[in-house]
This record gives structure tokens, sequence and C-alpha cells, in this order.
């Protein structure tokens, strides 16, 4: 499943699938100029049109709409609060400068502070190596000195440095947890990888709570609303968790 994930990061970029689609058209110059010509150009094209944002922002909408963030009240009648890692960037960045290194999904790590001091839940952080080549540096271990700096009660603080994936973070989790999974936990991170999380908690038979951070849309997008570089990373995050969806449900079914 670690090795499929990473795959399917590839293979969910559009200018992956571009790159193939021009190097077949450069091949295809010698014998078929004409139609290699077309192809070309018509790669041009649809790579101006994966700009508008409005488009990839559709299939996420609706991901990160499935799940409301519970209200202050409802957040309070909960033991603790289980983070799933994805915020972290590459541990260079703390080995040379000493500074943990938070990425677009900063969310994910901020937002559980808040929750611990204001309402004294317990903090379980879920995140290991994600990367084919390891570091050597997890996740986990970052998560530690972003607590503490940010004047987290350690005491409170349970780490979990094991996991590649979410399917790993689920069994890994209620690994640790054992029974105390069955009381009620809060489950944060990203809004638009919520529906994937949820399911796979709730098939390892933990009680979580939905408390989606970290969200790229709105109500609406507006189509002059045009970025080359976040179109094409929400074009990848979009194909990336819908995949995800499926495969997971897939196997999930598979393995009963």
């Amino acid at each position: 499943m670690f090795v499929l994930s990473k795959l399917m990061s590839a293979i969910t970029q559009p200018v992956f699938w571009l790159a193939v689609w021009w190097g077949v058209a450069l091949l295809m110059l010698g014998s078929r100029k004409r139609a290699a010509v077309l192809m070309l150009w018509g790669g041009m094209v649809v790579l101006g049109l994966l700009g508008f944002k409005a488009v990839p922002d559709l299939l996420l909408r609706p991901l990160e709409n499935r799940y409301l963030t519970p209200a202050k009240e409802a957040v309070a009648q909960h033991v603790g609060v289980i983070v799933l890692g994805g915020a972290i960037d590459h541990p260079d960045v703390y080995q040379t400068h000493g500074q943990v290194p938070l990425g677009d999904a900063a969310e994910r790590m901020s937002v559980p502070v808040g929750l611990i001091r204001q309402h004294r839940l317990q903090l379980v952080f879920s995140g290991g190596e994600g990367r084919l080549w390891a570091t050597g540096v997890t996740e986990a271990a970052l998560a530690k000195v972003f607590y503490e700096e940010q004047g987290a009660d350690m005491t409170r603080v349970t780490l979990e440095g094991g996991s590649r994936t979410t399917r790993e973070n689920a069994r890994q989790v209620a690994a640790l947890l054992g029974e105390r999974c069955q009381q009620p936990w809060l489950l944060v991170t990203s809004a638009w990888h919520m529906p994937r999380a949820m399911a796979e908690f709730e098939a390892v038979g933990c009680k979580v709570t939905a408390y989606p951070v970290d969200f790229r849309t709105g109500v609406a997008t507006d189509w002059t609303e045009y970025s080359m570089a976040h179109s094409l990373l929400r074009w990848q995050t979009a194909l990336h968790e819908w995949l995800g969806l499926w495969v997971y449900r897939v196997t999930r079914s598979s393995s009963k």
C-alpha cells in the first residue's frame, strides 16, 4: 500500500500525463509529422486550461464539505485529538536551520495546540517516514519539537512514528490506544483528506469525530482565478484523493 500511494502521487499529476503525451508526439515527428504537431499544440492548450482554479476546486469541494467542523460545546465532550501527519516538509530544513518546516497543511499542527489548551484534551500525533527514500527523521520526531516550542503540555501528548500511510495511521493509533480508542476522539486532518481518514479509523473500530482543517475551497471559485502553479497542485490533490478513496475502498472490502 505504501509503494502504491507513492505511485499514485506521480500518476495524479497532470503534468506527468502531458509529458507522456508530448513524448509520444515527439516520437511521431519523423513518421506522422502533422498528427505530432497537432498533439504538441493540443497539449499546450490543455496546459493553459489547467491553470483555471475553478475546475480542480469543483473536485475538492465535495470532499471538503462532507464533514462539518464540530461546535465548541461538542469539542469539550471528547477525550482527545488524533492528529495525522502530512503538514511537515522535508527535515533537511530542521537539520540545517533548527526550525520545524510547516507546509501548506500547517493547520494540522497549529489548530490542535489551541484545542488541547482550551479543553485540556489529550493529543495523539501519528506520522512516520512518508518518503520512499528515508531520511531517518520521522514526522513524529519533528512534531515533538514543534509542540514543545509551542508550550504544549507534553504529558498530554503521545507520538506514533511508525505509520507511512492513512491506513497505517489508523491501525497504528488503534493498536496504541487499545480500548481507549472506543472513547470519543476528534480526528484532525485536512478537509479534503478527511473522508478517506474517517473511513479508515472507523474500519479499525475507533470512535472518531471529524475536525477538518486546512480548507482549500470556499463557497465558489471565480473563473477569473488563474494560477498555473497553485492550480496544478490542486489538480494533483483532488485526483490523488479521489483515486485514493476508490483504492482504499476496494482494498478494504477485499481484506474482509
